[in-house]
C-alpha cells in the first residue's frame, strides 16, 4: 500500500509491509517470552527488535489478555513511564507505539516521550454498539487533539460488521481532523476461533478502506488452540498466518518474534529474475 505515516515529523512509509515488535513491561501478558521488567532487559528487548528489522516498538504496560486484571491506570503509566524513558535514552531515533485503551496514558506518553503512534485496542464497554451507530469515545478525542497516528482495533465479530464499525471511526476521526489511521480487524478480540479465521479468510476485504490494516495473530490462542500446543510451540503457526496476511494486503505485523516477521515480508516481496 502506497501509504505515508507521519511519525512526528518523521515518513515511515509502508508500501512494503512493516513490522512491530512487541515489547511488554506487564508480569502476566500471555505470552512469557515478551515480558520485560528489568532495564537491562528493556534495553535488550528494544535493541533486538531494531537490530532484527522491526521499525516500530510497542510498548505494552497492561495486558489485554483474557480474564486478566488490569493494571491501574496509576500503575500502567508507572511501567510506561520507566520503560519509555529508558527506551528513548538509548535509542532516541527509535518510532515508538504505546499500548492502551486510556486517554490519559495515551496524552502522557505522547507529551513526556514523544511517543509516535497510538495503538487502541479498546475495552469491551466501547465495543457494545451496534456497528452501524455512531461512537465517539474519549479515545477519539485525546488522539484527534494530539495528531498521531493511530491504530482502531475493532472488537466486531464477522468481517462484514468490522468494515461498518471501522467505516463509522474513520468518518468521525476525519471529521475531527484526524490525519493517519490504522486499522486493526482485532483476532482474538470478540471472536470465536472459527470467526478468527473467517475475519482471516476475508481480510483482502479490508483493502476497500484504503488504510493500512495491522495484523496482531503472534502466539496467540487461534494458533495454539487450533494446533494442541502452547504460546511458546506457536512461532511456525505464527510465521504461516503472517504470510497468508501479507498475501491479503496486510502493512503491519505487531509481533513477538521480529527476525521471523521481517523474513516473511521479504520473501512475500521477493522479485525472482526472469
Amino acid at each position: 500500500m502506497n501509504y505515508t505515516l507521519n511519525c512526528n515529523g518523521r515518513l515511515l512509509s509502508l508500501e512494503e509491509p512493516q513490522v512491530m515488535g512487541i515489547l511488554n513491561v506487564t508480569p502476566d501478558s500471555f505470552y512469557a517470552g515478551s515480558r520485560v521488567q528489568t532495564e537491562r532487559d528493556i534495553v535488550s528487548r528494544a535493541q533486538q527488535i531494531v537490530t532484527e528489522g522491526g521499525s516500530i516498538i510497542d510498548v505494552g504496560a497492561c495486558s489485554t489478555r483474557p480474564d486478566s486484571e488490569p493494571a491501574t491506570e496509576q500503575e500502567e503509566m508507572e511501567r510506561l513511564r520507566g520503560a519509555l524513558g529508558i527506551i528513548r535514552r538509548e535509542m532516541p531515533d527509535a518510532i515508538i507505539s504505546v499500548d492502551t485503551f486510556r486517554p490519559d496514558v495515551a496524552r502522557m506518553a505522547v507529551e513526556e516521550f514523544g511517543v509516535d503512534i497510538i495503538n487502541d485496542v479498546g475495552t469491551p464497554t466501547t465495543h457494545h454498539l451496534p456497528p452501524t451507530t455512531h461512537h465517539l469515545t474519549p479515545m477519539h478525542r485525546m488522539v484527534t487533539g494530539l495528531q498521531v497516528p493511530y491504530i482502531y482495533m475493532s472488537r466486531k465479530a464477522t468481517m462484514r460488521d468490522i468494515l461498518l464499525d471501522c467505516a463509522e471511526v474513520m468518518d468521525t476521526l476525519r471529521a475531527m481532523g484526524q490525519k493517519d489511521i490504522i486499522l486493526d480487524p482485532g483476532f482474538g478480540f470478540g471472536k470465536t476461533l472459527e470467526e478468527n479465521y473467517a475475519v482471516l479468510n476475508n481480510l483482502e476485504r479490508m483493502q476497500m478502506t484504503g488504510l493500512p490494516v495491522l495484523v496482531g495473530v503472534s502466539r496467540k490462542s487461534m494458533i495454539y488452540k487450533c494446533l494442541d500446543i502452547d504460546p511458546a510451540q506457536a512461532l511456525n503457526g505464527t510465521t504461516v498466518l503472517n504470510t497468508i496476511a501479507l498475501t491479503k494486503g496486510a502493512s503491519i505485523l505487531r509481533v513477538h518474534d521480529v527476525r521471523e516477521a521481517v523474513e516473511a515480508v521479504k520473501l512475500s516481496n521477493c522479485k525472482y529474475p526472469k
